[in-house]
């Protein structure tokens, strides 16, 4: 599923769909009475003291524990960046202790920090072990600061433009999207299959439906319905996305909302949805 909702038309619509349905397992199955938040990546240039990884009893856990560790080549661009100043496992806040189960299988982070590696050769195994993360300042000082939003905004007039940009890294600079998973890094928070088991991912993937939906509210007449792009992410020939495809979310999807076309996902006062962000 991951080649088919990343660089492709239904992008957006898919995370959507994703973080909503987030939303309603929390309040469903785990009686939570707030509403989905989101990160504004601009507001902290140092995310480590920010109130979403300072460790307290209010944030999202603090950073990993301090280990002497290499940086690693991330991104589309394959950019060499340096570490942060976590890498180990998460000992703070409340996800303390926290167990991750699934992966890793793409990793991103140095072999010193021993990752255990997965028992299948696919990396659907279980594989008990801690959550790990790198919290860094590199993208916030660089790629996410606070002009770097809406000059992203103001500078894609369609939809191809704005979702290509909002993913595509280039020699000279990271994406958006890019720089806030890396910010958190670590695993599997830093591992392009299964980052969603990264807490913090759910607030990185709010704001980039906050973006769009930014975006969208500039010109919502002509902005809120357009759709395009491929089906397959680095297949330039893939067949084009319509916006009559089915999205799934297979076991995820809540109760009555599976498969839902991406003409019903493209407003969030519409179809299965009804929220604004601030």
């Amino acid at each position: 599923m991951t080649m088919g909702v990343h660089d492709t038309a239904n992008f957006l619509h898919w995370h959507r769909y994703y973080v909503w349905a987030y939303e309603v397992a929390l309040k469903s199955e785990c009686a939570y009475k707030g509403y989905q938040p989101y990160w504004n990546w601009g507001k902290y240039p140092d995310p480590t003291v920010s109130p979403i990884f300072n460790g307290d009893a209010h944030s999202m856990g603090g950073n990993g524990e301090s280990v002497t560790h290499k940086g690693y080549n991330l991104g589309m661009a394959n950019i060499m960046v340096p570490p942060g100043k976590g890498g180990g496992c998460v000992k703070t806040g409340p996800f303390a202790n926290m167990t991750v189960n699934l992966g890793p299988i793409a990793g991103s982070v140095d072999a010193a920090l021993m990752v255990p590696k997965n028992p299948r050769s696919d990396g659907y195994g279980y594989n008990p072990r801690c959550l790990r993360r790198d919290v860094n300042n590199y993208f916030t000082s660089q790629y996410l600061r606070p002009q770097d939003i809406p000059n992203h905004i103001t500078s894609s007039k369609d939809i191809e433009a704005f979702e290509k940009t909002l993913q595509g890294d280039t020699a000279k600079a990271f994406s958006l999207h890019t720089g806030g998973h890396y910010s958190i890094w670590g695993d599997p928070g830093g591992d392009f299959y299964v980052s969603p088991a990264e807490p913090v991912f759910w607030l990185h993937h709010g704001q980039v439906d906050r973006h769009w939906w930014i975006w969208q509210n500039q010109d919502p007449a002509n902005r809120v319905q357009q759709y395009k792009g491929g089906t397959i992410m680095m297949q330039p020939n893939s067949p084009p996305g319509k916006i009559t495809d089915i999205q799934n979310l297979s076991v995820a999807a809540p109760k009555g909302y599976a498969g839902i076309p991406s003409k019903d996902l493209v407003s969030t006062l519409a179809g299965p949805f009804c929220y604004i962000y601030q």
